[in-house]
């Protein structure tokens, strides 16, 4: 089984003492985000874990914390966007993030640490010249600590959009035009550009279709095939592997106004209050009401080995 560490939420950033918690006790509970006392015991033992996914946009909390999970192939899909503080709110600063990165890459390898900008949109003060310069910034200082970046367009929920009422909508033909100026920039610094979730196909420009949880890297990080179906929980255009996500909504310190995971300050705020590194759950403990499902789990591997 393929583990995501998370989409919900920014585990390595903020709850990397938890996460090596659970990993000693082997595994984890995790509520359903639709029906709040049905919970998951999840194994994450290295016997049906075929590959730890982290999603975060700040490494630097887990260097010094690789060594504890030696015993599990994982790798990294780090957001750096740079947008500024408005928007960002509570993301380090652009230097300290690429810095770690780059740590990270030189522990790990760059074949497992992969660069997301994402999500690319549009305001006033947002357009094209701004994301070529940005993007062309980002990518100078991770030539050689990555091999691949994976971009996506926002997709405006209702949140989004009221967070961020200055959005302006793209074409077709602004998402082409970007793709080409992105990957001329890519290229440039021998990064291979591809999108996840579009349903633009912005191949003919140079940008390859993606999978962020992508079953083919996988198999080159762990040196066996893996055989995993498309996460039917993602929507249509998402291609990304089926994975058990341990991570809970309303959980991330970021702050970032374009974020489809928080829904307001003040739940994100008491949720963090209610953290316990201890606990088998990532914010707040068992409730008399919970009951308690052990996941089926099983591993993916075919046993072939991967060239």
């Amino acid at each position: 089984m393929i583990l995501s560490v998370s989409r919900r939420t920014d585990i390595p950033a903020f709850y990397s003492d938890w996460f090596i918690n659970r990993i000693k006790a082997g595994f984890v509970y995790v509520r359903n985000p639709m029906n709040y006392h049905q919970v998951s015991e999840v194994a994450l033992t290295p016997d049906v874990i075929d590959c730890i996914v982290f999603w975060t946009k700040n490494p630097a909390p887990v260097l010094d914390k690789l060594e504890l999970i030696s015993d599990y192939s994982y790798c990294f899909l780090v957001t750096i966007n740079a947008y500024n503080k408005k928007i960002e709110r509570r993301v380090p600063d652009t230097d300290v993030v690429i810095n770690a990165f780059q740590k990270l890459s030189a522990k790990i390898g760059k074949l497992k640490t992969v660069w997301r900008y994402d999500p690319i949109f549009y305001t006033e003060d947002i357009d094209l010249p701004y994301h070529i310069k940005n993007f062309y910034r980002i990518a100078s200082q991770l030539k050689g600590y990555t091999g691949r970046c994976i971009i996506s367009f926002a997709d405006v929920y209702r949140k989004t959009k009221r967070n961020m009422r200055s959005l302006m909508p793209l074409t077709e033909d602004m998402m082409l035009d970007m793709g080409e100026r992105l990957s001329e920039i890519a290229n440039f610094y021998d990064i291979e550009i591809m999108a996840c979730s579009e349903r633009i196909d912005l191949s003919p420009v140079g940008v390859k279709r993606a999978k962020c949880i992508d079953d083919s890297l996988i198999s080159a990080i762990t040196g066996y095939k893996i055989c995993v179906e498309k996460d039917k929980n993602q929507r249509d255009e998402c291609r990304c592997a089926a994975s058990i996500d341990i991570g809970a909504y309303n959980t991330c310190g970021h702050g970032c106004l374009y974020c489809y995971a928080n829904y307001s300050d003040s739940s994100v705020k008491n949720n963090m209050l209610k953290h316990d590194p201890y606990s088998p759950f990532l914010t707040g403990n068992i409730e008399p009401d919970d009951k308690i499902t052990a996941r089926k789990m099983q591993s993916h591997i075919s046993g072939q080995t991967s060239f």
